[in-house]
């Protein structure tokens, strides 16, 4: 049965160890943005609640069915503030935990990266808040007469807004992803340039998939994310490896290596015809 050496076994131990300090510090940071949030929650519940209740007619207004159900939304809304605010320090710590594997122009590419996809995550989630949802919302609620009145669930509104919050922020990460996936050979740039039309259409069933089911929300959301493939490809064809550099490269590590097989051969080879002409020791 084949043994682990040691030196391997304890660089194992030393990296779960390592995972683990950074992941302590991050749900450490998590916790304390927590008890930050949490006094302001019923604030931030208000602010988050504004593109439905600046909409809602009169006498309607967010119930709760449940006695905890307002309780257990606060918990949950402070935890993903919390998740906000420690963001940096969470972000900070994967970071050291992934820098030291990492050549150093791999780090040049990641370092910036990060920061990147941060910023487009906050982009569409604004985005999402201030432009999808009213819309959304408006559409959802013009169905509400005189026998039917819109009366949304507290925890409901929450989730509707969160998982739709994430989606946007999500979808706004094709730029990174783009650039990412040109940058290790996955895809190329000519066959990315090639499927435009491919393109819009995964772009069209994402939005379908992932906005509201209106087709104002779907519209909204199938333009920018056909554009940010568009930036993302314009950013990926100037970090993209150039592919004539690599060949050159490839080309003089082959031909070196060439050389270097046909001098060992051709000393092999005089060293047997030298040993043909010398006499043999066993000749009386």
């Amino acid at each position: 049965m084949a043994t682990i050496p040691d030196s391997s076994e304890n660089t194992f131990v030393g990296h779960l160890l390592e995972l683990r300090r950074r992941v302590l510090y991050a749900v450490l940071a998590i916790f304390i943005g927590f008890l930050i949030s949490y006094p302001f929650a019923q604030q931030i519940y208000t602010i988050l609640a504004q593109p439905l209740t600046r909409l809602l007619p009169a006498g309607s207004h967010l119930i709760y069915t449940s006695l905890p159900e307002v309780f257990l939304t606060y918990v949950q809304l402070s935890l993903i503030s919390g998740f906000v605010l420690a963001l940096p320090v969470v972000l900070y710590q994967f970071w050291a935990f992934v820098a030291p594997g990492l050549y150093v122009h791999e780090r040049r590419l990641f370092f910036p990266l990060i920061f990147v996809s941060l910023a487009l995550f906050i982009v569409g989630v604004l985005f999402a808040y201030f432009v999808v949802f009213p819309n959304a919302f408006r559409f959802f609620l013009s169905f509400s007469g005189t026998d039917i009145t819109a009366m949304p669930k507290v925890d409901n509104y929450l989730s509707l807004i969160v998982k739709f919050s994430l989606a946007f922020g999500l979808a706004f990460q094709i730029p990174v992803l783009i650039v990412v996936l040109v940058r290790v050979g996955i895809l190329q740039i000519d066959t990315l340039r090639r499927g435009r039309r491919y393109a819009f259409l995964i772009c069209a069933v994402a939005a379908a998939i992932l906005s509201p089911p209106d087709v104002m929300s779907m519209v909204l959301l199938l333009i920018p994310m056909y554009l940010l493939f568009e930036i993302g490809l314009f950013f990926a064809a100037r970090v993209a490896p150039r592919p004539w550099a690599e060949e050159g490269n490839a080309a003089g590590v082959d031909s070196a290596q060439e050389t270097d097989t046909a001098a060992a051969m051709d000393a092999a080879e005089a060293s047997f015809h030298r040993d043909e002409q010398r006499p043999s020791d066993r000749e009386p």
